[in-house]
């Protein structure tokens, strides 16, 4: 058993029993290694986007897929390194959120397309409009 109540300032190893919300300390270090840590990859792959869309490495019509993926790349890395989305059960409401928030603009995406495809189809055509204005 534990006895973190009784010294809160010992650093918790991995062959305690603890519960959840136990973690370890965690120094100003760490988190200004982690901050750095991910900066540095944000930086890399956004010179890296940059690289390969000037460019001739990859085959051209292969530039957007391969742009998607450094995208998708970064928004790892910022939940992970800025965000602190990770998979402890300790972090299931901001999990929650986040897949909230990514529904709701999925929602505000489709919708604005779906309306912007109807109303292609349902406006006048540009040769009625000139001919409507050229009438007397």
């Amino acid at each position: 058993m534990s006895d973190i109540k009784s010294d809160p300032h010992r650093v918790l190893d991995q062959r305690e029993d603890h519960a959840p919300g136990d973690e370890p300390l965690e120094d100003s270090g760490h988190w200004i290694y982690n901050a750095n840590l991910g900066l540095g990859f944000s930086i890399v792959l956004t010179v890296a986007a940059f690289f390969l869309a000037g460019s001739h490495i990859i085959y051209g019509p292969s530039i957007p897929v391969a742009l998607i993926v450094l995208a998708i790349a970064q928004m790892g890395v910022h939940l992970a390194f800025f965000l602190h989305i990770t998979t402890g059960p300790d972090n299931t409401n901001n999990a929650l959120a986040l897949a909230f928030g990514v529904m709701i603009v999925g929602i505000v995406i489709a919708g604005s397309v779906w309306i912007m495809y109807h109303l292609n189809g349902n406006l006048m055509p540009p040769e009625m409009i000139m001919d409507m204005n050229s009438r007397p």
